[in-house]
């Protein structure tokens, strides 16, 4: 099959298979440059990634597992693919993924299941007892529209809205470098609640509960939650909207775990993350223009970060530095520091202010932000033919690992036992 991109009002439908897997092999060739094999740093041993298909998830579980060589259980809910159709983009990365695991020796197990149920959740606890082990990291990355609550029955959707008030900001469109003027009504009350209830912390204790009762949990575990903050000027349509709502109750659940489980040596913490391309970010208005404008800002710097390079820093300058770690004045991890600092920030808003068709390319990335936008999807990736035929059932992610990262893993494992 011939695969292109099907792009409806800036959202991707499909997936390319052949591109999903050589970006997982990308993403395992970065992790296994910075992985120091002389090294006798501590690092993690089992870890549970919640939302592991995609974005900063995906990437944690690479950097665990091709960095340190951890064993790794993944949760998502894909699209499986047939011999006729396309599966979803995250069903191919997490194929890829434990195919490469599996050639290098380290242990991997990818549960394909709807993360907010008590099946699940079971299910993982269940696998992880018959196989002795306890997780001492626990990443949670959901990112879902929809949200069926365990207890009740009842479906929770989530909105991306402002709150108190109705919003109007500068959009622009990747695909065509159009501005426009764009309007997004306040949320309701209810709007307001069932975001949280989806993309709050309540799941997030569910699962540690969880993972306690069944005594899978090790007794000195670290749990992380990821979330974004930006800049004031995004902060109508999302710190102060319904989004930031909910990114606010990540941090109130994170402060309940550390009570209700500190004693056994759990910590909990949320990790502000840098702006990156998202599947839903392209309809967010503000947000492309800033992402775009950012990137071209730290990319003449040399200070930009894609999913993989936040989370390897995080790993080895927050979470295994074998020393204390600093934290901001609410008890957060800070990895959005580089997109925050004084300097970048005045630079963004100075261009963003001067920005119009004619100048908007030069003033900010927008191919990057389509490229990147894209290669979520399979799409727009070096070196695969997108004239060729494909089978929608993927290929082997060997076929993108000329330089022998598979092999060097399994020494690098070997050299841990």
């Amino acid at each position: 099959m011939i695969l292109k991109p099907m792009v409806r009002n800036n959202i991707c439908i499909n997936a390319h298979p052949a591109g999903c897997a050589a970006e997982v092999a990308r993403q395992i060739r970065f992790a296994r440059k910075r992985k120091d094999l002389s090294s006798e740093r501590r690092g993690p041993v089992n870890v549970l990634v919640i939302g592991c298909s995609t974005g900063y998830g995906l990437a944690s579980r690479i950097v665990a597992a091709f960095g340190y060589g951890a064993r790794t259980y993944g949760v998502s809910y894909e699209k499986e693919a047939t011999e006729t159709k396309v599966g979803t983009a995250g069903w191919y990365n997490n194929r890829a993924f434990d195919e490469a695991a599996s050639i290098a020796g380290i242990d991997s197990f990818t549960f394909d299941g709807d993360a907010f149920s008590k099946g699940i959740k079971n299910e993982v606890v269940r696998r992880a007892t018959e196989s002795g082990l306890r997780f001492d990291l626990i990443i949670y990355s959901l990112a879902s529209p929809v949200r069926v609550d365990p207890e009740t029955g009842v479906m929770y959707k989530s909105v991306i809205k402002p709150l108190y008030r109705p919003y109007r900001g500068k959009s622009v469109d990747m695909f065509t470098g159009a501005i426009s003027d764009a309007e997004i009504s306040e949320a309701t009350e209810a709007e307001a609640f069932e975001t949280v209830k989806v993309m709050g912390g309540e799941d997030w204790q569910l699962w540690i509960e969880a993972l306690a009762a069944g005594d899978v949990l090790a007794s000195r575990a670290t749990t992380i939650a990821y979330s974004y903050i930006g800049p004031a000027l995004s902060w109508p349509i999302y710190h102060d909207g319904t989004i930031g709502k909910a990114k606010a109750h990540l941090e109130y659940t994170s402060a309940i775990l550390n009570r209700d489980y500190g004693a056994r040596g759990l910590h909990a913490y949320v990790s502000v993350n840098k702006a990156l391309v998202t599947r839903a970010s392209a309809v967010i208005p503000i947000i492309p223009l800033y992402v775009s404008t950012l990137f071209k800002v730290m990319k003449e710097r040399g200070i930009h970060e894609d999913c993989i390079a936040q989370a390897d820093r995080l790993f080895r300058e927050r979470l295994y530095t074998g020393s204390s770690m600093t934290l901001d004045d609410a008890g957060r991890i800070r990895i959005d520091d580089l997109e925050m600092g004084a300097a970048v920030q005045s630079e963004v808003e100075s261009r963003m202010q001067k920005v119009r068709e004619d100048n908007l390319f030069d003033l900010a990335d927008i191919e990057g932000f389509r490229t990147d936008f894209l290669r979520i999807h399979g799409f727009s990736v070096d070196g695969i033919d997108y004239s060729a035929d494909c089978p929608c059932l993927g290929v082997s992610i060997s076929s993108f690992d000329p330089v022998g990262t598979v092999e060097t893993v399994r020494e690098g494992v070997r050299g841990k036992e």
